[in-house]
């Protein structure tokens, strides 16, 4: 993960004095703006207007400013968490329930606001053993796990939960950011989507659903099947 200095590091850059939550939040912003193509030590420390080698103190290598792209967006979902209200449950026995939605519908937020950076999470996660990931990323960890505790859940119990949770909302996100448009310009749908490269005797129900595979599910989509998936645990009671 990225290593290096805190707050109060002394390299100077265009914008005042460097920091690891500076580079990390810079390089998220180029990544939004560029894609993660553009995301290179010499392109980083120009928009800090600092030397390339002063970033190596918080991120030795290209490995380890990906990693701190993903670490940006767990420090957004953390900021954003904190500014939302907490929710009011129906009752107490279900206040468990409408705090991961939240957790959940906040991650999804975070994730289409910043469409460029979020695929680094899920292909860091299979990359990363969880023991070496950032500190942000190891609090979310904990922050659903600490809603499960405290909901009843024991650690046998709730690893599953979690691990379901997690798949769940990210492989949605993961298929709602996934690409479809084959041509931007085309106002015709068919032609946008470049519906005539699938040939039709062979895919005819997949050419017959991409225009409504093309539309996001957004945050109902993601309640209902976190809502189904739930219930399923609560039922075979795990």
């Amino acid at each position: 993960m990225v290593n290096g200095a805190g707050p109060g590091a002394d390299e100077d850059g265009r914008h005042g004095r460097l920091s690891r939550e500076r580079v990390l939040a810079a390089a998220l912003d180029l990544v939004d703006r560029e894609g993660l193509a553009a995301l290179t030590m010499r392109r980083l420390g120009a928009e800090l207007g600092v030397e390339a080698m002063s970033l190596y103190r918080y991120a030795p290598g290209k490995t380890a400013l990906l990693d701190g792209v993903v670490e940006a967006l767990f420090l957004r979902l953390e900021e954003q968490l904190a500014a939302a209200p907490a929710p009011e449950a129906a009752a107490a026995s279900t206040e468990w329930r409408a705090e991961l939605h939240r957790i959940a519908r906040i991650t999804y937020q975070v994730c289409l606001d910043h469409p460029e950076g979020a695929p680094l999470i899920f292909t860091r996660f299979t990359e990363v053993p969880l023991a070496r990931r950032a500190p942000a990323v190891l609090r979310d960890h904990e922050r659903v796990l600490g809603v499960l505790w405290d909901a009843g859940f024991d650690e046998r119990r709730s690893a599953p939960v979690l691990r379901a949770f997690t798949a769940w909302v990210l492989g949605y996100v993961s298929v709602e950011l996934r690409a479809m448009v084959d041509n931007p310009r085309e106002p015709d749908p068919a032609f946008r989507l470049g519906l005539y490269r699938m040939p039709s005797d062979e895919l005819p129900r997949l050419r017959a659903t991409a225009p409504a595979l093309a539309r996001r599910g957004g945050t109902e989509g993601l309640a209902a099947g976190l809502d189904a998936l739930l219930d399923r645990f609560v039922e075979r009671g795990l």
